[in-house]
């Protein structure tokens, strides 16, 4: 890049900056959040844990190889009753992205806690019921002509209407 001032011109070099790590580690692709939500919407809660209503976590080390696919799951900490097959069936289908590490073929180690909560029984709620009402109040007509009052008062009449809508 240059800068002129004047008549002189001068050459800034901007520096490329050097890795953090020697070695690239894998990321996910859209990063932990994206993880998070792809280990939550693929897990299915297992059956023999929720009629034992097992909750807790299960802990997890994945070897990512160099191309960048879950190889080996091992439990660190399981719960049992299905969950620890649930989440190794899960960690399996993980896809990461790996930079090039100069060459180098290099198996990653990663630790990953997968929750296992109880399902919410969720009732199907009803479908809002829509009605409206119409109300019409009918009064007859005064006389066009001026005549004394009348004894009696005018009477009024009231419809209404419930309409209800699916």
């Amino acid at each position: 890049m240059y800068l002129c001032r004047g008549s002189q011109f001068q050459a800034t070099i901007e520096k490329e900056k050097k890795p953090k790590h020697f070695i690239r580690q894998p990321e996910f692709p859209g990063g932990p959040k994206a993880l998070t939500q792809f280990i939550y919407t693929q897990l299915r809660y297992p059956a023999a844990a929720e009629a034992e209503g097992v909750e807790g976590a299960v802990y997890c080390e994945i070897t990512i190889n160099h191309k960048g696919v879950v190889t080996d799951v091992r439990m660190l900490q399981g719960l049992g009753f299905g969950c620890d097959e649930e989440a190794a069936r899960v960690l399996k289908m993980l896809q990461f992205d790996v930079g090039k590490n100069r060459g180098i073929k290099v198996l990653f180690h990663k630790k990953i806690k997968v929750q296992f909560k109880k399902p919410v029984a969720q009732t199907p709620a009803p479908p809002p019921q829509m009605h409206m009402q119409v109300q019409y109040v009918v009064t007859p007509a005064a006389p066009e002509t001026p005549q004394a009052p009348q004894a009696e008062p005018a009477t009024q009449t009231t419809y209404s209407y419930t309409i209800q809508l699916p």
